[in-house]
């Protein structure tokens, strides 16, 4: 970054937070108050009882910060990855006054990990966040969900069963049809590789060899470094590093398939580019240049719900949170101020 490029971002987002102030965000010591909480022991975190078909289990959340009108649920990608994707979102929601939960979905990290492949389910999962939404008395009045890949597609099925209760979307960095996904990987990513090395992969693929470290090798140098996260591999931030490293693969193989490199697992026929018209709530969706889905997709969903906004990171990759940092966390806290202030327009 040069010398002039750290001052001008600095401001930029000096302003951008300044200009999401006032009324009805709390002050600095309303945010930071924990004397009303009842998590104040844990440091926000609270272990969630939620019911399954196979009997009850606990999922953890960490709630950051207080604003009665703006509780942002997040929900990470994967399926089977952490909450720790998330964690950028420490340098800014705090200071733009944005209460915000992380929240490890059953079978990930720090939430009960069952053995229960039945229950690896898009349905169940879709119930297992209403009754995380109950627990945390989040409403309409308040309540904005953001997913981010898995994530978005999962936010996408809560808001067309469940969008009575959400005051705001946000579909972070996800398609709304895993055949189009697997279209555009097939037919633009996939051709754009080397060709021996897309060889290599796929041969290991066929032979189910995941666990190879040479399959986890070639992926990571020639797939995920332009198209997951532009940093070179040594140079991922932690939390990204820590979800990677934490995902929990008899999920994530089961429902999306050995790698990110489009989707063969259940979700592969999950289609719902029909149904977006029937969203209504303020939606934002984000799209990036280098993202491993293709961003007209991403757009088309700002266009085909009822009040979509689109926001392109014209650097990012699929962690566009991460390598398109300022673009995406301004759009994001725009966004959400915007909706929260009653001045949301497309």
């Amino acid at each position: 970054m040069s010398r002039f490029a750290k001052p001008i971002l600095g401001l930029f987002l000096s302003l951008a937070v300044a200009s999401f102030a006032g009324d009805p965000n709390p002050t600095a010591g309303a945010y930071f108050d924990a004397n009303s909480r009842d998590d104040v022991l844990a440091g926000g975190v609270r272990m969630i009882t939620v019911q399954t078909p196979k009997g009850a289990f606990h999922v953890w959340t960490k709630r950051v910060g207080n604003n009665p009108h703006i509780k942002v649920l997040l929900l990470h990608g994967g399926p089977g990855a952490t909450h720790e994707q998330f964690e950028a979102l420490d340098s800014y929601f705090p200071a733009a006054g944005i209460e915000y939960y992380y929240y490890d979905q059953l079978g990930s990290a720090f939430s009960d990990q069952p053995d229960e492949p039945s229950l690896w389910d898009l349905p169940r999962f879709v119930e297992e966040v209403e009754q995380v939404r109950q627990a945390l008395h989040l409403d309409r009045s308040n309540f904005y969900l953001l997913g981010q890949s898995w994530g978005g597609l999962l936010a996408m099925e809560y808001a067309l069963k469940y969008q009575q209760n959400l005051k705001a979307l946000i579909i972070s960095n996800m398609v709304a049809s895993i055949p189009e996904y697997n279209r555009y990987a097939r037919d633009v990513l996939m051709p754009a590789m080397d060709p021996k090395v897309l060889a290599q992969v796929l041969e290991l693929e066929a032979a189910g060899k995941y666990e190879d470290p040479r399959y986890e090798s070639l992926l990571m140098d020639h797939f995920y470094v332009d198209h997951i996260l532009r940093m070179p591999a040594d140079q991922w931030p932690n939390p990204v590093v820590r979800a990677f490293r934490d995902i929990n693969k008899k999920i994530y193989i089961p429902m999306q398939g050995p790698s990110e490199m489009g989707s063969h697992g259940k979700l592969d026929k999950w289609d719902r580019t029909p149904d977006l018209h029937l969203i209504t709530v303020p939606t934002l969706a984000i799209g990036a240049r280098y993202d491993t889905m293709e961003p007209a997709q991403m757009q088309r969903i700002a266009r085909s719900v009822k009040q979509g906004r689109y926001l392109y990171c014209p650097r990012g990759g699929h962690m566009a949170m991460y390598d398109d940092q300022t673009i995406y966390m301004a759009g994001l806290i725009r966004f959400i101020r915007d909706v929260d202030s009653d001045h949301f327009t497309p």
